[in-house]
């Protein structure tokens, strides 16, 4: 009963603002999602479709409110590939799949496995993204022309100064209005959104993927759709992990993958593409009041009230005004506090925060980044537990103290001189934690290298191993 009160009053609260963030997040999205349809090969209305289709239903499902979820580019980036080669009936096939994936995955609470994910890591897939948010408005600036940086500059100046007159609307959706009408009463010539590409003119349309069903399908699928399902996982994972510390409120995120599953599972059916958390949008939907699942359905709702209804008047919308949202978005997706950290946080941790950094921006690929932010952090834990061990000799009798597992087993072996003795040896691992078969391996190893000498071994402790034990 009291979950049932506490998922009601997730769509309850605070309407007003939770449809105005919602809003702001509508405006974030647009030229991202169209962007990355692009980028997967498909026209604009497969990443607007899925991302009205995904924000719906992770509303509903999701474990995590307040977090916008649609067509993203590292989805984009694994279906590319596979739209070239196969078309898109295919890529809507493997998003089905995905999203089958990714409920099996919620049910296994495979989620858990976050908790490997330092805060390092975190910390620089945020920054990663804001970086990549921003170099995806370059070619937009960089094509806009003194009239678009004017545009750019007004943008920026009104979305910083409208919070000193009034807060109860967003500065963004001020931004957009405000240029629009300007633009297009002064007939100032700047790139519009009707540029980016065409825009749906209806309604998506349920319809199952028109593909053959049988192997030769699924040998094409499986893989693209496991790497679709574990990457939009990833990221939908992390964003929620951000929005948890934003709001400083826990979420399921089991039920998010759940949620993740089934969106991406209707999405394919109605003619879209697979689609993830977007942390930019998602950090400019809580900045903005956004904190329950009204605002991530509104963000979705309001996408094809604008795309279809609204048609005319967005294709009207500067691009320039969606560039210095996409702009606010990134500085305020940007840690700028773990760039003044960087000094007083052990070296170690910051060099993992860089190297996620880096990797991310260089390959464009959010899932390698972390992935090699978290093989370094697990590398630098080994690297300082292992030298927790402490060997100490007393005559024939040796006394292990620490952590014996595979980093530390070489340095075991070698505290271990047999031509040091000449008599019975005693080794003491009352005090030790034995963990892995690398471990007990060593044990045997320093017992043989002993034995080989004509010495005897004595272990104790081994039998009643503590934590750790045999496993």
């Amino acid at each position: 009963m009291n979950r049932t009160r506490h998922y009601l009053r997730q769509w309850r609260e605070n309407p007003v603002s939770e449809l105005l963030a919602g809003a702001v997040a509508t405006f974030a999205l647009i030229p991202e999602v169209i962007a990355f349809s692009f980028t997967a090969g498909v026209d604009p209305k497969v990443g607007l479709f899925a991302s009205f289709v995904i924000s719906i239903v992770i509303a509903v499902f999701g474990g995590r409110p307040a977090m916008i979820s649609a067509a993203a580019g590292s989805v984009a980036l694994v279906a590319a590939p596979l739209v070239q080669s196969h078309g898109v009936q295919y890529l809507f096939a493997s998003g089905l799949l995905a999203g089958v994936f990714q409920i099996a995955f919620g049910f296994a609470r495979l989620s858990t496995l976050m908790r490997y994910v330092s805060n390092s890591v975190r910390t620089g897939f945020v920054n990663a993204l804001a970086i990549l948010i921003f170099s995806a408005q370059l070619p937009h600036i960089l094509n806009a022309g003194v009239t678009g940086y004017g545009v750019i500059a007004a943008g920026l100046a009104i979305i910083y100064v409208a919070p000193r007159l009034t807060t109860k609307i967003p500065a963004p959706l001020i931004c957009v209005v405000v240029l629009t009408a300007l633009c297009m009463a002064m007939k100032i010539d700047v790139p519009r959104v009707a540029d980016l590409g065409k825009l749906p003119e209806g309604l998506p349309v349920f319809a199952l993927p028109d593909v053959t069903l049988d192997l030769d399908l699924l040998r094409v699928i499986f893989l693209p759709a496991l790497a679709i399902a574990m990457v939009g996982l990833l990221e939908s994972l992390m964003t929620a992990s951000v929005v948890d510390d934003q709001t400083g409120t826990p979420s399921d995120k089991d039920a998010e993958a759940r949620g993740l599953g089934l969106a991406n599972v209707a999405a394919s059916m109605f003619g879209g593409i697979a689609g993830c958390g977007m942390i930019g949008q998602t950090v400019s939907n809580v900045k903005y009041g956004g904190r329950g699942r009204l605002s991530t359905m509104a963000a979705g709702g309001i996408l094809l009230l604008l795309m279809v209804a609204l048609n005319g008047v967005v294709s009207q919308v500067p691009v320039a005004a969606l560039v210095a949202i996409m702009i606010m978005v990134s500085i305020d997706t940007l840690d700028w506090a773990s760039l003044r950290r960087l000094r007083q946080t052990p070296r170690l941790s910051s060099l993992v925060m860089l190297a996620t950094v880096a990797v991310t921006v260089v390959s464009h690929n959010l899932s390698l980044g972390v992935f090699i932010g978290v093989l370094m952090s697990g590398v630098f834990f080994a690297a300082k537990v292992a030298k927790m061990q402490q060997v100490t000799r007393d005559g024939n009798r040796y006394v292990v103290e620490g952590q014996l597992f595979f980093a530390s087993a070489d340095a075991f072996i070698d505290a271990f001189d047999p031509l040091e003795h000449d008599g019975p040896v005693c080794i003491d691992l009352t005090a030790a934690k034995v963990w892995d078969i690398t471990a007990f391996d060593a044990i045997e190893k320093v017992k043989s290298r002993f034995e080989r000498h004509g010495m005897a071994v004595t272990i104790h402790g081994l039998d009643a191993m503590p934590v750790g034990g045999r496993s």
